[in-house]
């Protein structure tokens, strides 16, 4: 349990989340109509809207259990506590919710899928490979470069499930890109402002109370909270040359009586 509670938050509550609807539905606990993407399901009333997010957390069936949630988890929490993008408290989560978004208009709205895991350990996998330009990667038993790990997934995933399921999995390739597009390609080289911002109140949600942050054009700036000296301690230099002459008597001028 400590290794799990020392995990990140979103990637730790995502990991989770995936094993066990997955388990759950691949044991015929859980219906998986249940939980599945479907538009008109969604929209009917009263409107099933535990789908939007419960369809980011069905993995395939067997194997694929494991290495999806294993997928998830070791490019999740890479991003969440090495990437420099992601260094605002917060600032994954808002990661997760546009690429899901994006996700879920053109796999859910436009390709028909019903469920969107693997799009989104697609979008995790590209960003992670963006960041980590000079490392390589061992995709079970073959070593390459880390620049071509989401394009070696997405093979992988067209020889194993067709066309169709590769298209639909490419999603998660877009919204990645996308979200690098906005944040980091169009601002840093075409001059554009970055308007995917954290809000403060998801910063302050993830524990950014003891810090004051200030807009910026491009991302949000932090100044530390400065240190009030405790009552009764000395603090610093000035401190401790008052608390050193406090305790002399009154002063008596050379030569006088």
């Amino acid at each position: 349990m400590e290794v799990f509670w020392a995990a990140p938050p979103v990637t730790r509550t995502l990991t989770a989340a995936t094993l066990a609807t997955s388990c759950l539905v691949h044991s015929q606990l859980l219906a998986g109509r249940r939980v599945i993407f479907y538009l008109p399901w969604v929209l009917k009333f009263p409107p099933e809207l535990w789908r939007v997010v419960s369809a980011f957390l069905i993995t395939g069936p067997g194997l694929g259990i494991i290495l999806d949630t294993y997928f998830l988890y070791t490019y999740g929490s890479s991003l969440e506590t090495e990437c420099t993008r992601f260094s605002q408290p917060g600032s994954f989560f808002v990661y997760i919710i546009f690429v899901s978004a994006v996700i879920l208009v053109t796999a859910g709205g436009f390709l028909g899928a019903l469920v969107f895991t693997s799009a989104l350990t697609l979008a995790l996998a590209y960003t992670y490979s963006q960041d980590n330009r000079n490392r390589k990667v061992t995709l079970f038993i073959v070593t390459i470069p880390v620049p071509y790990l989401p394009y070696a997934m997405l093979l992988i995933t067209f020889v194993m499930g067709g066309p169709g399921m590769a298209l639909q999995q490419a999603t998660g390739l877009l919204a990645a890109h996308l979200y690098d597009f906005l944040t980091r390609i169009y601002p840093t080289f075409g001059g554009g402002r970055n308007y995917i911002q954290t809000p403060a109140i998801v910063q302050r949600w993830f524990g950014a109370t003891s810090r004051s942050a200030a807009a910026r054009g491009y991302g949000t700036a932090y100044r530390p909270p400065t240190q009030q000296p405790s009552q009764g301690r000395s603090s610093g230099i000035g401190g401790g040359m008052s608390s050193l002459w406090g305790g002399r008597g009154a002063g008596r001028r050379l030569g006088g009586d």
